[in-house]
């Protein structure tokens, strides 16, 4: 009987991306959360979501984490971790000034960014930051310097507004999980005005984000539906469901395999699935099982990149795993 209801299964490809899921930075954030709790005990605080995915966070919650947006949340005496998407200089300094204990799970890809803004801003250069306003990474490297220090960005159309103090004395440089292609755009865009324009030695969208995308890219004109699993305020998700449907290819971004509708499907014979850096390869199995539920799944896994990267520990958290 279980082997007649399989046939009447309809057939599946699927096709996984990989590189997918966890980045090195978004490991690492995460696991100096569970590490802290494991080394000062529960309740451990967090400044902003460690990292844009509920299942994560709700997961860390129930392990002992408090997520707050403000450090006035946070009460005395206890630890607070800053996210991995960086903060303002002035959140440590309060905290400090408070006499709290801190630990800064900020990316290290996104801390270079900082010190490059740094340098620039030393060097007497007025900095163009391509990013999206109001995201936590760009609130973060804004608040490296002082105001005005830096112009805020985010499309081709932008460049033509800006007016900077000195045309001769300008750096770029941008948010690590944007676009490859559109960031392109807005940099041609700025050489072409601003021919004296410094950049980044190497790109600032870090090697995940570009990893992820080109993932994507190599099976999207092969799927006739990507599903993306990742936050609807994950920029790099976001991001990994623009790329596909830039394709041709219809996209939809989930937080986890329940909100599947079947009826995405119909018609579909390849299936495309992703996730963003933030997204655990746990929720990418949740939904080959729903899948599997449904369909006679024949899954094949695209790889075009491997990835090794791994991000040391704060000092002393780094006893603690041990």
């Amino acid at each position: 009987m279980d082997k007649m209801m399989e046939n009447a299964k309809p057939p599946l490809t699927l096709l996984v991306a990989a590189p997918r899921g966890f980045c090195a930075g978004v490991d690492r954030a995460v696991r100096i959360v569970e590490l802290a709790i494991e080394h000062y005990g529960a309740p451990v605080y967090v400044r902003h979501e460690i990292v844009h995915n509920r299942f994560v966070v709700d997961n860390l919650k129930a392990r002992g984490a408090i997520f707050v947006e403000h450090l006035r949340e946070v009460p005395d005496g206890v630890p607070v971790v800053f996210s991995a998407h960086g903060v303002p200089k002035a959140v440590p300094a309060k905290a400090e000034a408070r006499g709290l204990f801190y630990l800064d799970a900020t990316c290290p890809l996104v801390s270079k960014v900082h010190r490059q803004a740094e340098r620039a801003h030393g060097n007497g250069r007025h900095i163009i930051f391509i990013g999206h306003a109001g995201h936590p990474e760009v609130i973060g490297t804004l608040g490296q310097l002082p105001d005005g220090a830096m112009t805020l960005i985010e499309t081709v159309a932008d460049v033509a507004r800006l007016s900077p103090p000195d045309p001769d004395a300008l750096t770029f440089l941008t948010q690590t999980t944007l676009s490859v292609e559109d960031t392109a755009a807005v940099v041609d865009a700025l050489r072409a005005r601003f021919p004296a324009i410094e950049g980044p030695k190497g790109e600032d969208i870090c090697y995940a984000t570009s990893n992820r995308q080109a993932a994507v890219k190599a099976i999207a004109p092969r799927v006739q539906l990507m599903l993306v699993i990742g936050a609807p305020n994950s920029s790099n998700s976001l991001r990994l469901a623009e790329v596909a449907e830039r394709l041709g290819t219809r996209a939809h971004l989930i937080q986890r395999a329940a909100e599947i509708e079947l009826g995405w499907l119909d018609g579909v014979t390849t299936l495309g699935l992703t996730a963003g850096a933030s997204a655990p390869e746990s929720l990418v199995r949740e939904v080959t099982d729903l899948l599997s539920a449904h369909y006679t799944l024949h899954v094949e896994e695209e790889v075009t990149a491997e990835e090794n990267m791994i991000f040391k520990l704060p000092r002393g958290l780094d006893v603690a795993r041990a």
